[in-house]
Parts: C-alpha cells; sequence; structure tokens
C-alpha cells in the first residue's frame, strides 16, 4: 500500500528528484548569479540572452509608465542594446533577499549609466526596485514581477 501511494506521489510531480527543493542558501546564490549573468550580458550587448532573467508570465510596473509585459520589456531591451549611439551598463546593489518556498523577493538598487555621444561625464540614475523571482520547472530562478522607480 505505501508503494502504491509513493509511487503515485511520484508520478503526480509532488515527489520528484527533478524538482528536489532548495535551501534558501542556494537560492539566494542561484538568484545573485542570475543577476550577475543578465548584468554581464546586458554590460556586453548581449542582445540573444537578454532575456533570459525574465519569466514569461512576467508583469512589471515602473514608475510613471503603463504596466509591462515580458514582450514589451525583451523589445525595449533589444532596441536599447542595438542603439551603437549611446552605451548603457548596469550596476545593482541588493539590500535583502527573502526565499520562501519557490519564490523570493529581491530588494535592490539598480545603476544605470548612459553614455551619450560627445558627453563628458554619463548620465546615471539609481532605480530602487523590488523583483519577484519564481523558481522554473527547470530549477532556474527568472522574475516573474517587479517594481521600480528612479530615485529623486
Amino acid at each position: 500500500m505505501i508503494r502504491k501511494y509513493l509511487a503515485t506521489l511520484l508520478a503526480s510531480g509532488i515527489l520528484s528528484a527533478g524538482a528536489a527543493a532548495q535551501t534558501a542558501g542556494e537560492a539566494e546564490t542561484a538568484i545573485r548569479d542570475a543577476l550577475v549573468k543578465w548584468t554581464a550580458d546586458f554590460n556586453a550587448r548581449e542582445a540573444a540572452r537578454i532575456c533570459d532573467l525574465f519569466a514569461p508570465d512576467l508583469v512589471y510596473d515602473y514608475r510613471g509608465f503603463p504596466e509591462r509585459k515580458y514582450a514589451d520589456l525583451c523589445a525595449l531591451l533589444r532596441r536599447s542594446l542595438a542603439d551603437r549611439t549611446r552605451q548603457f551598463t548596469y550596476a545593482f546593489d541588493i539590500k535583502e533577499i527573502i526565499v520562501s518556498g519557490d519564490m523570493a523577493v529581491v530588494r535592490l538598487v539598480w545603476t544605470l549609466r548612459i553614455t551619450l555621444p560627445g558627453a563628458a561625464t554619463p548620465v546615471e540614475s539609481k532605480e530602487p526596485g523590488l523583483d519577484v523571482f519564481r523558481r522554473q520547472p527547470d530549477g532556474s530562478w527568472r522574475i516573474s514581477r517587479y517594481m521600480g522607480y528612479e530615485a529623486p
């Protein structure tokens, strides 16, 4: 009877070696690594991978703009990276990561620097935000929701 019950749980995906639970520390490391990789890809203008940090169900709010989704963000990022008249660079400062099961909240500040043609110094903006990550079926962590704004 117990074997039949366990076999049913395994078949239904409730217990699965492929979906092994991560510790909070492992999840935090995976999320930090994903943010570092995305930042490196963005700064290197790697447009082919620029949307990998975001889940297909992404919804985001940036103060002063309408709510947008995954396709909107990917198009915006690709346009920005294709614009060779400007140099964009991102950096981030994580304030905290809170992990609960397959979800995590990251409070951070993104710093965007834009170098314009002929400008002596880059334009810089600090963008505090809250990113909600969801662990995907393949085990990766991707942003499914975020809210951000430019600091005064």
